[in-house]
Order: structure tokens, then C-alpha cells, then sequence
């Protein structure tokens, strides 16, 4: 494959290559230090290698179909991934607030695509120049690559390291929209790519995964050989919807199931697959916990969100958004799994408690919102409990952070303690601070316009 040209900071400074995939790579945990090499962990994943059953239909056996992928193209699989070095942004500039005028719309991208990375430290761009990597906090561009001819509508990020998966996008891809190209930003160029014959709706990546969604299918790749281990079919999946666990030790996939409503749980380490009938509308948006313990799920009625456990498909908790339908754009655990956060076309953010208890201990222990007078409200409404209808018995919101109402919003559990990062498709950045205890409006941080042209030094 032909080296792109893409000039690179003159100011990076070279990490010692490791082996590819670097199994071993960790998050920085340190989220003030985006991008510096991290301390090597015995922390490799299990399940490396899987073999699918040959008896089965979704194995990984000859393909056939409008959905069969073509054989993947790797220049080198003795690659090297590497955390990126701390180097100045290519067009480094001071972040832009909010209230600041809109910047013209001929200097300004078009936004294509907006996703955190794995551990939420940093979110990536496309555009339909190209694309850009920012750290969360504090706020700032990483760097951007930016192409004359063309847009990316997926960027996805693997931690913090050098290796991105790029998808074509926008009225004039830069690369095919049916084939996934592994970017190694230490070289400015793909090394490796992934073609398929319809349009690759998502992409998801683990330390030792590749996963390609497509609207009817998944197909899941080795990291190291880009081999195909594993295939699933879907219901129409035209959002791309899929979810993979990040913990070490556990391989956790979820995706829509093959009826309306359901959600396939897949436990590669166990070899076991389990489905979870969710909701009797077709599935919206979905989050896994990190550890792939909880799934948490939305239809397109928007009203409810439930919480199940992977393992068992066991309805943990249901809490309710609002009584109108919405469009569930994003939902998102906190590290701790004590909250989850859910965006919607409403324009509204929410944060609700978790209650459900895994077996956590000390401070990672779940914990219930706070009840003024428990004892008063539960005897003063026991009596017609089962008569009330269920709208009075819901769960409702901690905290709520409001928005323009339309506008697709993703949220995010920040670093710093109860706090929300929230991407919208207009270029805003918010962070924001929550009162877990009691609760209401929460505390605008911090809002930024990423998109607005900067001063070049």
C-alpha cells in the first residue's frame, strides 16, 4: 500500500516499538499526562485465540453474500504500537468558548462522526476534511490530520495509542466507505485494511479485537493477523450499534439480536451466547460496563432505559427518562458503576443512581440516591402501590444538565469526580459537575467550540 502524504509534527519524539498488537498497553491512568507512554502491565487479555465451532452458522467459515468481507490486506504484522508522545497540536491554538461568534461556514469542517476512547480520557472527530483527537481534560487538541480530498466518518480510537481504524464518509470519502483502514499514526499512513461489499457502519476496537459492523452482520478479526474468527448476523442494524467489553480477562460483545427488541450478549471466554429480550420496541442505543457486567438498553420509544446483567439476563434496575418519546442518542456508565448518564433529542442530560449490587466492595459500592424520609413515603403509599400506574412508581433523574433540544449530544463520565462530558454535533464541549446527593441542575465546568478555526503559531 502506498505511503500517504501527510506531514507529521517535526517535534514527535520516537517511543520504542513494541510488538503488534501490544497487549500489554495500558490507559493512562494519569488522564493530565493524554498520550505519554504508559508503564508496561502482565495485564494480557484472556481468550487470545478464539476457534470458532465449525458446526456453527455464525463460525468463521467461508462467507458468502452481499456482506462477505474480501481478504484483509496487512503490510507488516510485525507492526508497532506504541503510546503517542506528548508533541504540540499540528495548528496548535487556545480552545474556543461557546459564547464566542460562530465562525463562518466556509472555514468551518462539517462534522461527520464524534466517539470517545475506550477509557472516555479522549474523544476523536471526523470530518469532512479529515479528522482530529482531543483530550478531555484538561480540554485541548491532540493533533488533526487533515485531507484535502476527502472526509472520515468513523474514527475509532484504541486508548491512547498510535493505531486508529478510519472509515471513508461525507458527500466525498477519503477512503471507500465499505472497507476499514488501520491508521498508524507514528508513520502517517494505513498499514492495513479491511474491505467489504456494503458499507461499513461501526467499528469497535480491543487490544487483541477488530470488530466491523455492517448493517446485517459483524464480523470479528484477531488484532494481530487480522484473521476472521467469528461472524454474527443481526436485525437491520443501520446505526452500527455494538458494544465490547475493554476489562482485562473478558471478552464481552453485545449487539442486536435477530428479532426486534432483543440483545445478543456474547461471552467469548465461556463460549457462550445469551439473549436478552430488552424491550418489545426496536432497540435504540445501548452501553456496556467496561468489565461487560451490565448492559444498559433504550428502545426507540425512549421512555425507560433497563439495566441488565450479561450474564444471566436478569433485569436489575429500570429507570424512566421522561413520559414523551425521545431519541436515545447516548447512554454511558461511570467507572465505578454507580451512575449512568443517557442523551436524548430532548435536549436534556441525565444522570440516574444505580442500585444494582455485583459483588463490589468499599467505595466502588453502588450506592441509592438519597430518600428524604423513607419510612413516611413508603408507608403513605404502600396501600395502592399495585394500583398506581407505573409512570408514579418510576425512577427518575439525579441530575440533569439541558441542551439544545434536536441536536445529537454524546455523554461521558469525566475523570474528575462526578463529572459529565458531553460532545454535541455542533462542536460543543461541555464538562460538567453533578451533586450526588442532591442532585437538580448541574455545574457548567467548562464549554468549547472544537470546530472554530484557531490562530496558526
Amino acid at each position: 500500500m502506498a505511503a500517504l502524504s501527510i506531514p507529521t509534527s517535526s517535534s514527535s519524539s520516537p517511543v520504542p516499538p513494541l510488538s503488534w498488537p501490544n497487549t500489554n498497553l495500558d490507559p493512562d491512568p494519569n488522564p493530565n499526562s493524554p498520550f505519554l507512554p504508559s508503564p508496561h502491565h502482565n495485564d494480557e487479555p484472556g481468550s487470545q485465540s478464539l476457534s470458532p465451532d465449525p458446526s456453527s452458522s455464525s463460525a468463521a467459515d467461508p462467507l458468502e453474500g452481499d456482506d462477505a468481507p474480501d481478504s484483509p490486506s496487512l503490510e507488516n504484522p510485525n507492526l508497532s504500537l506504541h503510546s503517542i508522545a506528548v508533541t504540540p497540536p499540528l495548528m496548535a491554538a487556545e480552545p474556543s468558548s461557546c459564547s464566542s461568534s460562530p465562525p463562518s461556514a466556509a472555514s468551518m469542517p462539517s462534522l461527520l462522526h464524534l466517539s470517545f476512547n475506550q477509557d472516555h480520557g479522549c474523544f476523536a472527530a471526523g470530518t469532512d476534511r479529515g479528522f482530529r483527537i482531543y483530550n478531555c481534560d484538561p480540554f485541548r487538541e491532540i493533533f488533526r490530520r487533515d485531507f484535502d480530498d476527502g472526509g472520515i466518518g468513523v474514527v475509532e480510537m484504541l486508548f491512547r495509542c498510535n493505531i486508529l481504524a478510519l472509515v471513508g464518509g461525507g458527500p466525498q470519502p477519503y477512503y471507500a466507505p465499505n472497507k476499514v483502514m488501520i491508521w498508524d499514526d507514528h508513520q502517517s499512513r494505513c498499514i492495513g485494511e479491511l474491505s467489504f461489499r456494503s458499507e461499513v457502519r461501526a467499528v469497535r476496537l480491543r487490544r487483541d479485537r477488530i470488530i466491523v459492523v455492517l448493517d446485517h452482520k459483524i464480523f470479528v478479526y484477531n488484532f494481530a493477523d487480522l484473521k476472521l474468527v467469528h461472524q454474527i448476523e443481526t436485525v437491520p442494524n443501520p446505526k452500527g450499534l455494538c458494544a465490547v467489553s475493554q476489562q482485562q480477562g473478558s471478552l464481552v460483545l453485545v449487539c442486536p439480536g435477530g428479532q426486534k427488541g432483543q440483545v445478543r450478549v456474547e461471552h467469548y471466554g465461556a463460549r457462550r451466547t445469551k439473549f436478552i429480550m430488552a424491550h418489545d420496541s426496536r432497540i435504540a442505543c445501548f452501553a456496556l460496563s467496561q468489565d461487560g457486567r451490565l448492559i444498559a438498553t433504550a428502545s426507540t420509544k425512549g421512555t425507560l432505559i433497563r439495566i441488565f446483567s450479561t450474564v444471566d439476563g436478569t433485569l436489575l434496575q429500570e429507570v424512566r427518562r421522561g413520559a414523551d418519546r425521545a431519541e436515545i442518542y447516548s447512554l454511558a456508565f461511570s467507572a465505578n458503576m454507580q451512575w449512568l448518564a443517557v442523551s436524548s433529542d430532548k435536549g436534556t442530560v441525565h444522570v440516574f443512581s444505580l442500585k444494582v449490587n455485583l459483588g463490589l466492595t468499599g467505595n466502588d459500592r453502588p450506592r441509592p440516591a438519597p430518600e428524604p424520609n423513607p419510612p413516611a413515603i413508603t408507608s403513605s403509599l404502600s396501600f395502592i402501590k399495585g394500583v398506581l400506574p407505573k409512570y408514579f412508581n418510576s425512577e427518575w433523574s439525579v441530575a440533569q444538565y439541558r441542551l439544545h433540544e434536536g441536536l445529537q449530544h454524546n455523554v461521558a463520565f469525566g475523570h474528575q469526580k462526578n463529572t459529565i462530558v458531553i460532545l454535541g454535533m455542533d462542536g460543543s464541549f461541555y464538562r460538567c459537575q453533578f451533586d450526588p446527593v442532591n442532585g437538580g441542575e448541574m455545574t457548567q465546568l467548562e464549554c468549547y467550540n472544537f470546530l472554530k478555526p484557531e490562530e496558526t503559531f
